[in-house]
């Protein structure tokens, strides 16, 4: 199957959009009598997306509208997910409430704190502005309380970095911009700060960035590490670096196979396979130093590593922790990086 080109993808609304569109129509039926069959919202940078309601109810002082999530063609996994806002007058401004589907916060250095619903800044901001624009067309006193739930995404949540930040119960309501950007970095980029701002609250003085789920679940072992240590990097390594060094952790593992290791060993920090590519004159000149048998020949990482030896890994896991060291700019007092084979077998380090 062939990727479209970025600019034929389809963009789509983040969870924070939906909620908010989602309100608006709940107030036009509770101060105005009757749902809408679409809402249209604006979003901070001025877009005025329009969304179809997907469900609808109301009763005694309260009213509710649901928007399906569409994340366009981007990977999400709340793609479909129903978000719902029920609304119903009270005397203290906009307040937000979590129900069925939606997370509370459990653990310091998120945005939001500790025992809020997981309902983010900016879409909290969306929403407060919905509720002063309705009671003034329709000439209520400003103040609403906002539930928001999401059937089945505490399930949903299973597949997120929820459960790691420790948010608990359900999705979050998230979103800057309220437009899901398809294949996008900065969401996951964004999951990779948050962890690292839950791990410094907690005061966890080790944190381990991985390539994946085999060397995640070495590296987490070999160290006795905690779930919200563990910081989701991918390939973003780069990212991951980058926010260290503004907000330091005392100590820093880099846990992967040995393709992606070698690409960091030779500067890259962006370590998808079509964005760089290992460099094999560095992997050999590593095995002439030595005196290991020639790899130029080799058509993979880890094909060289089955000529010359663990003990070529072991040079490239030197090679990175030194990359990585220089560009913490000594703002970390250690840095490990392990080298994993498919097998989950360790077969390189330097700590």
């Amino acid at each position: 199957m062939t990727r479209k080109p970025a600019s034929d993808l389809r963009r789509g609304w983040t969870t924070g959009a939906c909620a908010t569109a989602a309100a608006k129509a709940a107030l036009q039926a509770l101060w105005g009598g009757e749902f809408p069959g679409e809402v249209t919202i604006t979003l901070p940078k001025g877009e005025t997306p329009v969304f179809p309601l997907a469900h609808q109810a109301m009763g005694e002082g309260w009213a509710e509208a649901g928007i399906t999530k569409d994340a366009g063609d981007d990977p999400d996994v709340t793609h479909g997910a129903l978000i719902i806002a029920r609304v119903q007058a009270t005397g203290s401004g906009a307040t937000f409430k979590a129900a069925e589907g939606v997370g509370t916060i459990t653990k310091a250095g998120l945005p939001i704190g500790v025992g809020e619903p997981a309902i983010n800044p900016v879409p909290r901001q969306m929403m407060t502005q919905v509720v002063e624009e309705m009671a003034a067309l329709y000439g209520q006193p400003a103040d609403a309380e906002i539930t928001i739930s999401i059937p089945g995404g505490e399930d949903i949540a299973q597949n997120t970095w929820n459960p790691r930040l420790g948010i608990v119960g359900g999705l979050s309501i998230l979103g800057t911009t309220g437009i899901v950007r398809p294949f996008s970095c900065s969401a996951w980029i964004a999951s990779i700060h948050r962890g690292v701002d839950v791990a410094r609250a907690a005061a966890q003085p080790h944190v381990a960035g991985c390539t994946g789920a085999t060397s995640e679940k070495v590296v987490q072992a070999l160290f006795d590490l905690p779930d919200y240590a563990m910081l989701d990097m991918g390939d973003f390594c780069g990212g991951l670096l980058k926010y260290l060094c503004k907000h330091p952790v005392p100590r820093v593992t880099i846990g992967g196979g040995i393709g992606k290791i070698t690409k960091l060993a030779q500067g890259a920090v962006d370590l998808h396979s079509s964005r760089s590519q290992v460099d094999f004159a560095l992997l050999n000149g590593l095995a002439a130093a030595l005196g290991l048998p020639d790899v130029s020949n080799a058509n993979t990482a880890l094909e060289a590593v089955e000529i010359a030896g663990n003990e070529l890994a072991e040079a490239v896991a030197e090679e990175a922790q030194n990359r990585v060291f220089k560009q913490l700019a000594g703002t970390v007092e250690r840095v490990d990086i392990i080298v994993i084979n498919r097998a989950g077998t360790i077969i390189g380090r330097a700590e």
